[in-house]
């Protein structure tokens, strides 16, 4: 089975002088479908940041879908950004810009046509419930609502990767089994490899998973 993602003795740090994560080896199968938990500060946030490329390795190698983060250039990387949909907490919506335009966004710069890009938005729209919504701004929609829409444009380019950062943390019931359903739908039907930090594995889950813990700097499988 391909690996979407190898770390090799892989230092994680925003400062010299202090290491968030210490030398972890690890690797994520492509189709997997992997929770990353650990207490608040424990440097989950930052191994996620390090997967787009937002934050590069300080030692060590990580090669996320065949491209090495270490001392990558701008033109891979957003080759790589590309194949890669993220869910932030804070949705991080173009504010000026109506629904239907954000969920547009990576169609765009992935350079899809006009009518395809249509399609695919409108499909998705019905997916997550907000069709009737479409020519709204984010202000003018709830956070879970909000959060939708990011999962969304998340999706729309079908990317190999998705990568969301406790996409669940500040909503409702509704909309978090609803973010739950899209994420296992992308990992089972379109065998998308789905990373999620969070603080609580829903139980509910009905696909097998994966489960690494990040404690004191280490990354730790739980079996």
């Amino acid at each position: 089975m391909d690996k979407v993602i190898i770390a090799a003795n892989l230092s994680l740090s925003y400062s010299h002088d202090e290491t968030i994560i210490n030398k972890v080896n690890f690797s994520i199968n492509s189709g997997n479908f992997v929770f990353i938990t650990g207490a608040s500060g424990s440097g989950k946030s930052t191994l996620l940041k390090s997967l787009y490329g937002a934050l590069k390795p300080k030692e060590g190698s990580l090669v996320v879908g065949g491209v090495e983060l270490s001392g990558v250039t701008n033109s891979k990387l957003n080759f790589l950004r590309r194949h890669i949909g993220i869910v932030f907490q804070d949705y991080k919506l173009v504010k000026e810009w109506t629904i239907e335009k954000n969920i547009m966004l990576p169609l765009i710069i992935n350079g899809y046509d006009k009518s395809v890009t249509k399609n695919q938005v409108d499909s998705l729209l019905k997916h997550v419930r907000l069709q009737h919504q479409s020519g709204k701004y984010p202000l003018e929609l709830s956070g879970g609502e909000q959060q939708r829409v990011a999962m969304a444009r998340a999706l729309s380019h079908n990317p190999i990767l998705i990568l969301a950062d406790e996409p669940t943390g500040n909503l409702d019931d509704y909309s978090s089994q609803l973010i739950w359903n899209l994420l296992e739908g992308a990992n089972t039907q379109l065998k998308t490899t789905v990373i999620v930090v969070t603080h609580h594995i829903p139980q509910a889950m009905s696909i097998d998973y994966k489960h690494f813990h990040i404690e004191y700097g280490s990354i730790n499988e739980v079996n």
